[in-house]
C-alpha cells in the first residue's frame, strides 16, 4: 500500500507510512566512497566539498548496501504495491550532494527522499521518518538510532574486492541474516555467558526454554520482514526474501531461540548453531546480502566474504522502555 503525504506533521512525524517498510541509508553504505572519505580525514571538509563538487559528474562506484537496497526496492515491482521506500540520510550538505543524487539516477535507484544535514546528528529525523532499518558507516547515528528503538548497523565499508558485483544483483531471492542474542534478542543470555561462562549460561537456556527471550534491536525489522514474506508468498508462490539466524550457540542453547521466534509468529528460513565455529563460510554459502551482529570479530570476518554490519549495544537505560514496545506477545 503506498503511503500518503501528511501535509501536517504529527506526533514529529513527517508522513503516514501506512504499511511501508522504510529504510534509511548514507551516501557511504550506499556507494563506495573511501577515497572521498580519506579526503575528509586528511584534509579537511573545505577539500572534501570541493572534490565532491569537481566531480559531481562522476557516478560513483556501488558500496556495501547497494545490492541489498537494490534489491529491496525491486520488490515494489512486484505488482503488490510500494512495499519499500529509501531515504538517502547523509550528513553530506546539499551543496555538495549532487554528486550522490546523479549517481543514484545513474544506476536508475529509485530513490526519491532525502535528508542533507551538513554535519549535524541525524538520530532526531530517523524517528521523524518513522524508520524500520538505517544503514550507515557513522557510529553515532547508528547508536543514536539503537537507543530510540530503531534496527540500525555500522556497515563495514572495508572489503578485499570491490563492490562492483552488485550492480547486476545476485539470482535468487533476498537474502538477510542475523546474528541471535544481542541482535535479534536482548543481551541477557549473553551476559550470563560473559560472566558466569558456558556451562551456566546452557543450563539458564534449559531452564528457560519455555520462557521467551527479550526482544532485541532487531526484533521489530524481523517482524517487518516476516510480514512482507507473508505478504509476499501469499499466493503460493516462491517468495523473494529469505532470512537466517546465524548464531554462535549450539545444543541445548537451541530451544529457547526457536520458542521465543514462535512466539513472535515468525518462522526464520534457514538457522545455523554454530557452536562457536567461524560464520564467515557460512553466510558465503547462504548468499547473505546483508549480515548483523553485535561482535566485530564477527562482522569484520564476514565482510570479507559478504556486506556486513555491525550491530552496537543499546543504552541501559533505555532498555525498559524498549521491551514495553512489545505487544500481544510479538515483537511488532
Amino acid at each position: 500500500m503506498a503511503a500518503t503525504i501528511d501535509t501536517k506533521v504529527k506526533n514529529n512525524k513527517v508522513y503516514n507510512k501506512t504499511n511501508k517498510m522504510v529504510i534509511g541509508v548514507s551516501a557511504r553504505a550506499l556507494f563506495d566512497l573511501t577515497k572521498e572519505h580519506e579526503i575528509y580525514e586528511k584534509e579537511g571538509v573545505g577539500a572534501y566539498c570541493d572534490y565532491q563538487i569537481a566531480h559531481e559528474q562522476e557516478p560513483l562506484a556501488p558500496g556495501p548496501g547497494f545490492g541489498l537496497i537494490r534489491s529491496l526496492l525491486g520488490l515494489n515491482t512486484l505488482g503488490k504495491g510500494d512495499l519499500v521506500e529509501v531515504i538517502i540520510m547523509s550528513h553530506n550538505s546539499p551543496d555538495t550532494s549532487l554528486r550522490v543524487f546523479n549517481t543514484i539516477r545513474h544506476y536508475g535507484l529509485p530513490i526519491t527522499r532525502a535528508v542533507l544535514v551538513s554535519g549535524a546528528s541525524l538520530a532526531p529525523y530517523l524517528e521523524a521518518f518513522q524508520t524500520d532499518l538505517y544503514l550507515s558507516a557513522c557510529e553515532e547515528d547508528v547508536q543514536g538510532a539503537i537507543d530510540s528503538g530503531i534496527a540500525a548497523g555500522i556497515i563495514c565499508t572495508e572489503r578485499g574486492g570491490s563492490f562492483d558485483t552488485a550492480v547486476v544483483g545476485q539470482p535468487g531471492p533476498i537474502r538477510i541474516a542475523f546474528d541471535g542474542d544481542a541482535v535479534l534478542f536482548t543481551d541477557e543470555s549473553e551476559r550470563i555467558f560473559k560472566a558466569k561462562g558456558l556451562h551456566a549460561f546452557e543450563e539458564n537456556e534449559e531452564r528457560n526454554a519455555r520462557n521467551p527471550l527479550e526482544a532485541g534491536p532487531f526484533a521489530k525489522f524481523l517482524c517487518k520482514l516476516s510480514d512482507l514474506q507473508k505478504l509476499l508468498a501469499g499466493d503460493g508462490g516462491e517468495c523473494p526474501i529469505r532470512t537466517a539466524l546465524v548464531t554462535s550457540r549450539s545444543t541445548p542453547a537451541h530451544e529457547r531461540v526457536i520458542r521465543t521466534l514462535r512466539s513472535w509468529n515468525v518462522r526464520v528460513d534457514e538457522a545455523f548453531f554454530l557452536g562457536g565455529l567461524e560464520k564467515k563460510s557460512v553466510l558465503a554459502a547462504f548468499g547473505a546480502q546483508i549480515f548483523f551482529d553485535d561482535q566485530s570479530v564477527h562482522t569484520q570476518s564476514a565482510a570479507e566474504a559478504v556486506p556486513a554490519a555491525r550491530v552496537p549495544y543499546r543504552k541501559k537505560n533505555r532498555r525498559e522502555r524498549f521491551s514495553n514496545e512489545i505487544s500481544d506477545n510479538r515483537a511488532c
